[in-house]
């Protein structure tokens, strides 16, 4: 696995490096203090997975995020301040797959990027290319999604998000299974990080105004094809 860090604070970039070697043995670890040599390094090293730190000297993370999922699907851990409550949830708006706030505990930063290194690996669904609908077709191994046969770019969280949906293709999807199954988390009711993500999903497959992923209020989401 390749890792790449972008943090100007070099402690915690050792503390990292030294983690993932501890979980992974054959990590290779490269790290920027930059956000902008950072951006460099995603194009040029193109990395497994990056950690990301919101608050850089040179350019803000959030700025980073957004130009990364302009043209890589890579999965993005953002790390963010206790305080910054709203940094996760620009921070889930922009792409990122997950989030660490700090200080934390470096055991709690493994769990998290074992828990995204597993989500992204390839779906159970091994099928070929599927019609899903008249408009979007998936490639179940490829992980490809096409729209009006064009293809296009989803993070991983917005193909488990769209994978759950059309294996429930017909029923309500409630906002807890989706919260749990596609960040494996509890936000404790916090339904606005689906809604964030379900906006960038419908924007991504055309589909304004609904018609394909129609909300249930109060309830959760459901895939109509």
């Amino acid at each position: 696995m390749k890792a790449l860090i972008i943090e100007d604070d070099k402690s915690i970039i050792e503390a990292v490096n030294l983690a993932l070697r501890f979980r992974w043995p054959d990590t290779k670890l490269v790290s920027s203090t930059t956000g902008r040599d950072g951006i460099r390094l995603v194009r040029d090293e193109s990395p497994d997975l990056v950690v990301l730190d919101i608050n850089l000297p040179d350019i803000s993370g959030f700025s980073v995020l957004k130009k990364i999922r302009k043209s890589f699907t890579v999965p993005v851990v953002i790390l963010t301040v206790r305080s910054d409550n709203v940094d996760v949830m620009k921070g889930l708006e922009e792409g990122a797959d997950d989030f660490v706030i700090k200080p934390f505990n470096i055991l709690t930063l493994l769990a998290r990027i074992n828990a995204v290194l597993r989500r992204t690996g390839r779906d159970s669904l091994k099928e070929d290319t599927t019609v899903i609908s008249p408009r979007l077709k998936i490639d179940f191994v490829n992980q490809k999604v096409k729209i009006d046969n064009r293809l296009i770019k989803l993070t991983p969280v917005e193909y488990r998000l769209l994978i759950l949906l059309v294996k429930s293709k017909g029923k309500i999807v409630p906002y807890g299974r989706i919260m749990r199954e596609v960040w494996e988390k509890d936000f404790g009711g916090q339904t606005e990080i689906v809604r964030i993500c379900v906006k960038r999903l419908r924007k991504k497959l055309l589909d304004t105004p609904p018609t394909m992923i129609i909300n249930e209020h109060g309830s959760g989401y459901m895939f109509k094809g």
